[in-house]
């Protein structure tokens, strides 16, 4: 019989692991490549590529029986323009890519906490631990003399957590809306808004176009396609499989591969505090999830 979410209990299967170990990766290398891509465009451009890309192969799976479309609407401008225009302006912003993705993971965290504000859902003492222990984390690394330099990245990276926590509580409330659905009308939002935000508030994006190297545009190319598309389709195929909180753990080790990439590859420095900071901070939201994962499975961690 095959692994289904009803059965939480077995152990991951190969496919399984070689899915959330795919993710990890193409998300991990997604950052770097966010950070490729803005040195040389700007910013909001590159995330209207990005979407235009992912729209092209997401339009095709559209089904418009939405039975709450304010609902949807709300998800759709959270998740999409203010998301992804927060997180690519500050991997504009950003000197260094390590502290900046490690504080776009408390969206984990928001959503626990969004979900007990909105939702009504319990908010285990694990949960309410590892908000805290996440938070001293993320404050510890930004005091850290560098990575004070990317104190307005970091804010962004946290307010783009929170934007995307409030979308992630909207889509636990949608019923009869496909996940590819979902993806699909976002793509379909966020391409025009961000390219016209593009051409209100940017320039030289003719001239950026046409400077960018085969790298440039392979990173774009990643990110509307690979990310957007493959890896979030390999996630949606996870969670129909499992609960999602027995997932989302492991999706924790996408910043070790951006900061592998970082510091090997980028220039990246990563000082004790930083370091210290980010384990601390990524331990915090591992708390989170894993108080999640045993309220999921109904052990109740309490």
């Amino acid at each position: 019989m095959g692994t289904t979410a009803s059965q939480p209990s077995e152990g991951l299967s190969g496919s399984e692991i070689a899915a959330i170990v795919a993710i990890v990766v193409i998300w991990g290398i997604n950052n770097a490549a966010a950070k490729v891509a803005t040195e040389v465009m700007p910013p909001l451009l590159v995330v209207g590529l990005r979407f235009s890309l992912a729209a092209v192969v997401l339009v095709p799976f559209l089904r418009f029986r939405v039975p709450d479309w304010k609902s949807l609407a709300l998800l759709l401008v959270l998740g999409g323009p203010i998301h992804f225009g927060l997180i690519y302006v500050g991997y504009w912003l950003a000197e260094d890519l390590s502290p900046f993705v490690v504080a776009q993971q408390m969206w984990i965290p928001f959503t626990a906490l969004i979900s007990y504000v909105v939702l009504g859902e319990r908010l285990p003492r694990m949960a309410v631990a590892g908000l805290i222990i996440a938070f001293v984390g993320v404050a510890w690394m930004t005091l850290d003399a560098r990575a004070l330099r990317d104190a307005i990245p970091i804010i962004l990276g946290l307010t783009a957590g929170l934007a995307w926590a409030g979308c992630t509580v909207l889509a636990r409330r949608m019923q009869g809306v496909s996940p590819l659905t979902m993806q699909g009308l976002l793509a379909l939002v966020t391409a025009p808004t961000m390219l016209l935000g593009s051409w209100l508030f940017e320039d030289g994006q003719v001239a950026a176009m046409q400077a960018s190297g085969l790298l440039v545009w392979a990173s774009v190319i990643w990110a509307g396609l690979v990310s957007s598309v493959s890896a979030t389709a390999l996630l949606f195929w996870l969670v129909q499989r499992r609960q999602a909180g027995r997932v989302t753990p492991y999706l924790l080790a996408t910043p070790l591969v951006t900061v592998v990439i970082g510091v090997g590859l980028m220039g990246d420095v990563l000082t004790p505090q930083i370091m210290m900071g980010g384990t601390i901070a990524l331990a915090g939201v591992g708390l989170v999830a894993l108080a999640e994962r045993r309220l999921r499975a109904g052990v109740g961690a309490s």
